[in-house]
């Protein structure tokens, strides 16, 4: 998935599909757990966090799902963010010719598909926040804030770390 994209191209299967072992799946996964995916929320914390290979982003479950500072959704919101992800869903079936390396590719990405995505994140951001973010710094700034708020309990927990520097034994003779 070259750097230059601004979303990662999710699949949605459904059975009887069975997925290979070269891809990542969720099981039981909703249409809202899609959209957050495949949001530029979501985007913004993987260019951050995520591994490369050349150029191309690494998605780990470890390194970039796990961690993702997930919000936690109504009912209300878990049903605004399903339609919206559907609308996704909907604008890519309407090119069936297209490949989802066309389909995301910003030059030839369709407009109806890069205007569901922008309501998809709009709605998305607002999950975190009130106000609009200006650029994914923000985003990302706030989600390394909830990271820290989330793994503050684990961290308060464990037992004090030694320091890493030996100190030197001075022997008397």
């Amino acid at each position: 998935m070259p750097k230059r994209r601004d979303y990662v191209p999710i699949g949605w299967l459904e059975p009887p599909t069975i997925p290979s072992n070269l891809i990542r799946i969720i099981a039981d996964a909703d249409l809202a757990d899609f959209g957050l995916i495949t949001s530029r929320m979501h985007m913004a914390w993987l260019r951050n966090i995520g591994g490369r290979l050349k150029s191309d982003y690494r998605y780990s479950i470890g390194i970039v799902y796990n961690p993702f500072p997930w919000p936690l959704l109504d009912e209300s919101q878990r049903g605004k963010i399903s339609a919206l992800a559907q609308a996704v869903l909907d604008a890519r079936g309407k090119h069936p010719d297209s490949t989802m390396a066309d389909l995301y590719d910003p030059l030839t990405m369709p407009p109806n598909l890069r205007r569901a995505h922008q309501s998809l994140d709009d709605a998305v951001d607002r999950l975190f926040r009130a106000t609009a973010f200006p650029n994914d710094r923000e985003r990302v700034e706030l989600l390394f804030r909830l990271y820290e708020t989330n793994v503050a309990p684990m961290l308060a927990g464990s037992a004090p770390q030694r320091p890493l520097r030996r100190r030197a034994t001075v022997r008397r003779m």
